[in-house]
Protein backbone atom coordinates (compact mmCIF):
# COMPACT_ATOMS: atom_id res chain seq x y z
CA UNK A 1 0.00 0.00 0.00
CA UNK A 2 1.22 3.45 -0.89
CA UNK A 3 -0.11 6.87 -0.07
CA UNK A 4 -0.60 8.78 -3.30
CA UNK A 5 -2.02 12.30 -3.46
CA UNK A 6 -1.74 12.79 -7.21
CA UNK A 7 -4.91 14.42 -8.52
CA UNK A 8 -5.80 15.72 -5.05
CA UNK A 9 -5.86 19.35 -3.93
CA UNK A 10 -4.99 20.11 -0.32
CA UNK A 11 -5.46 23.28 1.71
CA UNK A 12 -2.96 23.68 4.55
CA UNK A 13 -3.15 26.64 6.91
CA UNK A 14 -0.09 27.75 8.85
CA UNK A 15 2.14 26.15 6.25
CA UNK A 16 5.30 28.21 6.70
CA UNK A 17 6.76 26.60 9.79
CA UNK A 18 6.83 23.65 12.14
CA UNK A 19 4.28 20.90 11.73
CA UNK A 20 2.28 22.77 9.07
CA UNK A 21 5.31 23.18 6.82
CA UNK A 22 6.27 19.53 7.24
CA UNK A 23 2.77 18.40 6.29
CA UNK A 24 2.74 20.70 3.25
CA UNK A 25 6.17 19.49 2.11
CA UNK A 26 5.15 15.85 2.53
CA UNK A 27 1.87 16.33 0.66
CA UNK A 28 3.78 17.95 -2.21
CA UNK A 29 6.31 15.11 -2.30
CA UNK A 30 3.42 12.66 -2.69
CA UNK A 31 1.88 14.56 -5.59
CA UNK A 32 -0.73 16.86 -4.07
CA UNK A 33 -1.60 20.25 -5.49
CA UNK A 34 -1.39 22.72 -2.64
CA UNK A 35 -3.17 25.82 -1.41
CA UNK A 36 -1.07 27.23 1.43
CA UNK A 37 -1.60 30.12 3.82
CA UNK A 38 0.61 32.53 5.72
CA UNK A 39 -0.02 35.77 7.58
CA UNK A 40 3.34 37.23 6.54
CA UNK A 41 3.06 39.39 3.41
CA UNK A 42 6.78 39.39 2.60
CA UNK A 43 6.99 35.66 3.15
CA UNK A 44 4.08 34.95 0.84
CA UNK A 45 5.60 37.18 -1.86
CA UNK A 46 8.96 35.41 -1.60
CA UNK A 47 7.46 31.92 -1.57
CA UNK A 48 5.22 32.74 -4.53
CA UNK A 49 8.29 33.86 -6.51
CA UNK A 50 10.07 30.61 -5.66
CA UNK A 51 7.11 28.63 -6.96
CA UNK A 52 7.05 30.66 -10.15
CA UNK A 53 10.79 30.28 -10.72
CA UNK A 54 10.50 26.55 -10.25
CA UNK A 55 7.67 26.40 -12.76
CA UNK A 56 5.66 24.55 -10.14
CA UNK A 57 2.01 25.46 -10.60
CA UNK A 58 0.85 22.99 -7.94
CA UNK A 59 1.48 25.43 -5.10
CA UNK A 60 -0.64 28.51 -4.49
CA UNK A 61 0.12 30.82 -1.57
CA UNK A 62 -2.64 32.93 -0.05
CA UNK A 63 -2.03 35.76 2.40
CA UNK A 64 -4.50 35.67 5.28
CA UNK A 65 -4.43 37.08 8.79
CA UNK A 66 -6.96 35.13 10.85
CA UNK A 67 -6.91 37.93 13.44
CA UNK A 68 -8.29 40.35 10.86
CA UNK A 69 -11.96 39.92 9.93
CA UNK A 70 -11.59 41.54 6.50
CA UNK A 71 -8.59 39.38 5.64
CA UNK A 72 -10.39 36.28 6.89
CA UNK A 73 -13.53 37.02 4.87
CA UNK A 74 -11.49 37.73 1.72
CA UNK A 75 -9.75 34.36 2.16
CA UNK A 76 -13.05 32.52 2.60
CA UNK A 77 -14.49 34.26 -0.46
CA UNK A 78 -11.48 33.13 -2.50
CA UNK A 79 -11.75 29.56 -1.23
CA UNK A 80 -15.44 29.48 -2.15
CA UNK A 81 -14.54 30.01 -5.83
CA UNK A 82 -12.42 26.84 -5.97
CA UNK A 83 -14.37 23.91 -7.39
CA UNK A 84 -12.30 21.08 -5.92
CA UNK A 85 -10.55 20.82 -2.57
CA UNK A 86 -10.08 17.24 -1.42
CA UNK A 87 -8.06 17.72 1.75
CA UNK A 88 -8.03 20.38 4.45
CA UNK A 89 -5.41 20.57 7.18
CA UNK A 90 -6.21 23.20 9.83
CA UNK A 91 -2.74 23.74 11.26
CA UNK A 92 -2.54 27.48 11.98
CA UNK A 93 -2.40 28.26 15.67
CA UNK A 94 -1.08 30.69 18.28
CA UNK A 95 -0.49 30.55 22.02
CA UNK A 96 0.08 33.07 24.78
CA UNK A 97 0.54 31.74 28.29
CA UNK A 98 -0.53 33.38 31.53
CA UNK A 99 -2.23 32.57 34.82
CA UNK A 100 -6.03 32.68 34.64
CA UNK A 101 -6.33 35.74 36.91
CA UNK A 102 -3.80 37.62 34.78
CA UNK A 103 -5.05 36.70 31.31
CA UNK A 104 -6.05 39.50 28.96
CA UNK A 105 -9.37 39.60 27.15
CA UNK A 106 -7.50 40.57 23.97
CA UNK A 107 -5.52 37.32 24.24
CA UNK A 108 -8.79 35.39 24.58
CA UNK A 109 -10.16 37.01 21.43
CA UNK A 110 -6.95 36.48 19.44
CA UNK A 111 -6.26 32.88 20.43
CA UNK A 112 -9.86 31.77 19.93
CA UNK A 113 -9.98 33.60 16.57
CA UNK A 114 -6.99 31.68 15.19
CA UNK A 115 -7.24 28.34 16.96
CA UNK A 116 -10.99 27.77 16.92
CA UNK A 117 -13.00 30.29 14.94
CA UNK A 118 -10.80 30.00 11.84
CA UNK A 119 -11.03 26.17 11.67
CA UNK A 120 -14.80 26.44 12.17
CA UNK A 121 -15.19 28.94 9.33
CA UNK A 122 -12.85 26.99 7.05
CA UNK A 123 -14.59 23.69 7.77
CA UNK A 124 -17.95 25.29 7.06
CA UNK A 125 -16.73 26.62 3.70
CA UNK A 126 -14.69 23.57 2.69
CA UNK A 127 -17.42 21.08 3.57
CA UNK A 128 -19.72 22.67 0.98
CA UNK A 129 -17.12 22.04 -1.73
CA UNK A 130 -16.41 18.52 -0.50
CA UNK A 131 -20.11 17.61 -0.30
CA UNK A 132 -20.59 18.71 -3.90
CA UNK A 133 -17.74 16.39 -4.93
CA UNK A 134 -18.66 13.49 -2.65
CA UNK A 135 -15.20 13.27 -1.10
CA UNK A 136 -13.14 14.95 1.58
CA UNK A 137 -10.59 14.51 4.32
CA UNK A 138 -10.26 17.13 7.07
CA UNK A 139 -7.57 16.96 9.74
CA UNK A 140 -7.44 19.46 12.59
CA UNK A 141 -4.14 19.91 14.40
CA UNK A 142 -5.08 19.95 18.08
CA UNK A 143 -2.70 19.36 21.01
CA UNK A 144 -2.12 17.24 24.08
CA UNK A 145 -3.20 20.42 25.90
CA UNK A 146 -6.67 19.73 24.50
CA UNK A 147 -6.62 16.38 26.32
CA UNK A 148 -4.85 17.38 29.53
CA UNK A 149 -3.63 20.80 30.66
CA UNK A 150 -1.17 22.64 32.84
CA UNK A 151 -0.79 26.07 34.40
CA UNK A 152 -0.97 29.18 32.23
CA UNK A 153 -2.78 27.47 29.36
CA UNK A 154 -6.42 28.21 30.13
CA UNK A 155 -7.17 29.91 26.80
CA UNK A 156 -5.07 27.60 24.63
CA UNK A 157 -6.52 24.48 26.26
CA UNK A 158 -10.05 25.83 25.83
CA UNK A 159 -9.50 26.29 22.09
CA UNK A 160 -7.97 22.85 21.62
CA UNK A 161 -10.78 21.13 23.54
CA UNK A 162 -13.16 23.13 21.34
CA UNK A 163 -11.35 22.01 18.21
CA UNK A 164 -11.87 18.40 19.24
CA UNK A 165 -15.57 19.15 19.69
CA UNK A 166 -15.73 20.69 16.22
CA UNK A 167 -14.00 17.60 14.86
CA UNK A 168 -16.47 15.19 16.45
CA UNK A 169 -19.62 16.98 15.37
CA UNK A 170 -18.34 17.68 11.85
CA UNK A 171 -17.45 14.02 11.46
CA UNK A 172 -20.99 12.94 12.35
CA UNK A 173 -22.59 15.42 9.97
CA UNK A 174 -20.24 14.88 7.01
CA UNK A 175 -19.74 11.08 7.13
CA UNK A 176 -22.71 10.39 4.78
CA UNK A 177 -20.91 12.43 2.10
CA UNK A 178 -17.64 10.44 2.29
CA UNK A 179 -15.99 13.27 4.21
CA UNK A 180 -13.90 12.05 7.12
CA UNK A 181 -12.89 14.46 9.88
CA UNK A 182 -10.25 13.74 12.53
CA UNK A 183 -7.86 15.59 14.78
CA UNK A 184 -4.24 14.92 15.68
CA UNK A 185 -2.89 15.99 19.06
CA UNK A 186 0.90 16.30 19.06
CA UNK A 187 2.94 16.31 22.24
CA UNK A 188 6.37 17.92 22.42
CA UNK A 189 7.71 18.41 18.89
CA UNK A 190 11.22 19.50 17.92
CA UNK A 191 10.35 22.46 15.71
CA UNK A 192 12.38 25.61 15.11
CA UNK A 193 9.99 27.47 17.43
CA UNK A 194 10.62 24.91 20.18
CA UNK A 195 14.36 25.39 19.80
CA UNK A 196 13.97 29.17 20.04
CA UNK A 197 11.80 29.28 23.15
CA UNK A 198 13.33 26.44 25.18
CA UNK A 199 16.86 26.02 26.39
CA UNK A 200 18.71 22.72 25.96
CA UNK A 201 18.27 22.12 29.68
CA UNK A 202 14.51 22.70 29.48
CA UNK A 203 14.16 20.38 26.48
CA UNK A 204 16.16 17.67 28.25
CA UNK A 205 13.98 18.01 31.33
CA UNK A 206 10.76 17.77 29.30
CA UNK A 207 12.06 14.87 27.22
CA UNK A 208 12.76 12.94 30.42
CA UNK A 209 9.01 13.02 31.15
CA UNK A 210 8.18 11.33 27.84
CA UNK A 211 8.27 7.51 28.00
CA UNK A 212 10.01 7.33 24.61
CA UNK A 213 12.60 9.73 26.04
CA UNK A 214 12.65 12.42 23.37
CA UNK A 215 10.64 15.02 21.48
CA UNK A 216 8.87 14.06 18.25
CA UNK A 217 10.30 15.10 14.93
CA UNK A 218 7.80 17.05 12.75
CA UNK A 219 7.72 14.23 10.19
CA UNK A 220 6.48 11.82 12.88
CA UNK A 221 3.39 13.97 13.31
CA UNK A 222 3.04 14.45 9.57
CA UNK A 223 2.95 10.71 8.86
CA UNK A 224 -0.16 10.30 11.00
CA UNK A 225 -1.81 13.29 9.32
CA UNK A 226 -0.97 11.95 5.87
CA UNK A 227 -2.73 8.65 6.55
CA UNK A 228 -5.84 10.40 7.89
CA UNK A 229 -5.86 12.71 4.86
CA UNK A 230 -5.36 9.94 2.33
CA UNK A 231 -7.71 7.66 0.44
CA UNK A 232 -6.26 4.76 2.47
CA UNK A 233 -8.38 6.09 5.32
CA UNK A 234 -11.88 4.93 4.47
CA UNK A 235 -13.50 4.39 7.88
CA UNK A 236 -11.68 6.33 10.60
CA UNK A 237 -13.56 9.50 11.48
CA UNK A 238 -14.42 11.61 14.52
CA UNK A 239 -11.25 10.53 16.30
CA UNK A 240 -8.48 12.38 18.09
CA UNK A 241 -5.12 10.70 17.58
CA UNK A 242 -2.59 11.54 20.30
CA UNK A 243 1.02 11.47 19.07
CA UNK A 244 3.08 12.18 22.16
CA UNK A 245 5.43 9.29 22.85
CA UNK A 246 3.21 8.13 25.72
CA UNK A 247 3.31 11.40 27.70
CA UNK A 248 -0.45 11.71 28.33
CA UNK A 249 -0.67 8.14 29.65
CA UNK A 250 2.08 8.58 32.25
Amino acid sequence: MKIDFRGKTALVTGATGGIGKQIADDLASLGADLILTSSNKEQVAALSKEVNRAGNVSKKWILVDFLNKESRHAFLDEIATIEKIDICINSAGINRINYIDETLLDDWHDITAVNLEAPFLITRAISRIMKANGYGRIVNIASIWGVISKAKRSIYTTTKFGLRGLTTTSAIELAPYNILVNSVSPGFVLTELTKRILTEEEMTQLASQVPIGRFAEPEEISRVVLFLASSLNTYLTGQNIIVDGGFVDV
